[in-house]
């Protein structure tokens, strides 16, 4: 009998630890510090990324989108032009909208109308949870049809996402490929079980073998869905309309190699920029020119053709 209650006490004291760990590694995931709003308007505005004062000024409009999750998406629609060219800028995990300001001075000085908006759980938005695109995938679908529902089905409409923000347009464009009519995806991962494995490694120095089984069965007990739900390179091959792959060379923290297996299994219009300088998330911060020539020389090769 006391050999019986040795070996319930051992498994019961295994599954409390895998249980500590499931805990912990999908609370990290789940609630990830998302930086402070002020924060990031400081360093936009002093790094002269943001003018509070042109942007002020700009003919915009405050929107609250219903998620289909039962919060509301705060978003800011900015209208200078008559002519029907819209962008939705999908900014990146821990940042907000102000970090997508940058993105829409660029395609303003192209005659683009430009959306911005905080994702679930960052910045103005509401929900309680960050899935890395999996629910995000459906909210950015409820903005892309309040633009078509408001501004019309004849719009030529893009959509800009920065690493999990293009994570989330990757999949939401391999889940609805005619949302939008093109794309443009900033340091993209290709797989998030294969983005944890490298963060783990790479950072934490844990057995991501371990690990990952135990934090994908609690984010299916947790949140419903599983990691490898969350994978753009299994549904690149679906999206046909042009897209515009863009990372930096230098990025250890998404690795380049993850956008080059993103273009390489995309079919159709397709084009490939790789930045010189910078980390992650730094490719237009720190090759201004290169990046908007890249971003030019896409728009005149496949999606402004019809118009010149």
């Amino acid at each position: 009998m006391k050999r019986f209650f040795r070996f319930f006490r051992y498994i019961f004291s295994c599954l409390l630890f895998l249980a500590s760990i499931g805990v912990y590694s999908t609370n990290r995931l789940m609630y990830m510090k998302t930086k402070k709003d002020q924060f990031i308007y400081n360093r936009e505005r002093d790094a002269g990324r943001f003018d509070p004062a042109s942007f002020e000024a700009l003919r915009k409009q405050e929107v609250a989108i219903p998620s289909p999750y039962g919060y509301h998406l705060k978003t800011i629609i900015v209208e200078p032009f008559e002519k029907k060219h819209y962008i939705i800028i999908s900014h990146g995990v821990t940042e907000n909208k102000i970090n997508s300001i940058k993105y829409m001075n660029l395609f303003l000085k192209r005659g683009y109308n430009v959306l911005i908006y905080d994702h679930r759980r960052h910045g103005e938005s509401g929900g309680k949870t960050t899935s890395f695109g999996h629910y995000e995938k459906f909210d950015l679908k409820a903005v892309v049809d309040w633009v078509h529902e408001n501004r019309g089905k004849d719009i030529l409409l893009g959509i800009h996402g920065e690493s999990m923000g293009a994570a989330t347009m990757i999949l939401y464009a391999g889940m609805l490929d005619d949302g939008a009519d093109f794309y443009i995806a900033d340091c993209p991962f290709s797989d998030f079980k294969e983005e944890i494995q490298h963060l783990i490694s790479s950072e934490v120095k844990l057995p991501a073998k371990l690990l990952l089984p135990i934090a994908d069965l609690f984010i299916r007990l947790r949140e419903h869905y599983s990691l490898r739900d969350v994978s753009p390179i299994t549904v690149i091959d679906k999206i046909t309309k042009p897209m515009l792959f863009i990372h930096s060379e230098k990025d250890d923290f998404i690795l380049p190699s993850m956008t080059q297996k993103l273009f390489e299994k995309k079919k159709g219009p397709k084009k490939l920029f790789f930045a010189s300088n910078g980390l992650h998330a730094q490719s237009y911060n720190e090759n201004k020119e290169a990046y908007e020539q890249a971003i030019d020389d896409f728009l005149q090769e496949y999606v402004h053709v019809k118009e010149t």
